[in-house]
C-alpha cells in the first residue's frame, strides 16, 4: 500500500536533537503520535536516559520531549509499505530534512533509530546534512533481542 506520512513533525525552536525513525507504524498512525505501539520501548528508554518516570499519555510524552529539546520525525515522507514492516518499504520518497535543519538551526545532532532508517537516511539524506548523525538501535518490539539496559546505553550517547 502506498502511504504518505500523516504525522506532523514534532519540533520546537528550542529543539536540539532530531530523532528520525523510518516511517510511522500502524499504531502510531492510528494514535496520531510517534512510537505509540504499546510494546515499543522508545519512551521507556528515554525516561531511563534522563532518570525520569516513563511518560504515558501523548500529552506527557510531548511535554517530556519538549523539556529535553527533542524533535521527532521520520526519514521517509512517502512509500509503499506493508503494515509496519520496515523491510517491506519500497518506492521511498525522503523527508526534506535539510529544510527542517535550515528552519531549526538549534538542532545539533540527528539520531537515526533502526537499521532500515539508517539505510534510507544514508541513501537519501546523509550527504545533505551538516550536523552530527548518530545511528541507534530500534526500540521496536521487532528488535526484542536487545535488552533494555543495552538500549539505554546506546541512547545515552545521543545526549552526552
Amino acid at each position: 500500500m502506498h502511504l504518505t506520512h500523516e504525522l506532523e513533525i514534532f519540533i520546537f525552536d528550542s529543539s536540539e536533537t532530531l530523532i528520525l525513525g523510518s516511517f510511522p507504524s500502524v499504531k502510531s498512525r492510528e494514535y496520531g503520535f510517534y512510537y505509540s505501539h504499546k510494546q515499543n520501548r522508545f519512551f521507556p528508554v528515554l525516561a531511563k536516559v534522563f532518570n525520569e518516570e516513563t511518560p504515558s499519555s501523548i500529552e506527557e510524552r510531548k511535554e517530556f520531549l519538549k523539556r529535553h529539546h527533542i524533535a521527532l520525525y521520520d526519514v521517509i515522507e512517502e512509500c509503499d509499505i506493508s503494515g509496519s514492516d520496515d523491510s517491506s518499504i519500497r518506492n521511498a520518497i525522503p523527508s526534506d530534512i535539510p529544510s527542517i535543519l535550515k528552519k531549526y538551526p538549534n538542532i545539533k545532532r540527528i539520531g537515526i533509530t533502526g537499521k532500515k532508517a539508517g539505510i534510507l537516511f544514508d541513501r537519501y539524506l546523509k550527504d545533505k546534512v551538516n550536523v552530527e548523525v548518530i545511528y541507534l538501535p530500534s526500540t521496536s518490539p521487532a528488535n526484542a533481542k536487545m535488552k533494555m539496559d543495552e538500549l539505554v546505553t546506546e541512547y545515552k550517547v545521543l545526549f552526552r
